[in-house]
């Protein structure tokens, strides 16, 4: 299980790897598209409207 930070209010939840899915449902209920990988040493970030990864460095 992996965590995703909320870039508009902050709540944590878990990734769409987990079986609750708790980011992504955070993201469709709330209406807030934008999260971020909560892992040490990720430095990335999902837009659940379009389903676009943004700012991964490789």
């Amino acid at each position: 299980m992996h965590l995703r930070l909320c870039l508009t209010c902050g709540h944590v939840g878990c990734c769409d790897s987990s079986p609750n899915r708790h980011a992504s449902a955070h993201a469709h209920a709330a209406d807030r598209p934008l999260a971020a990988s909560a892992e040490p040493g990720e430095d990335w970030a999902w837009r659940f409207l379009d389903q676009t990864l943004i700012g991964r460095r490789e």
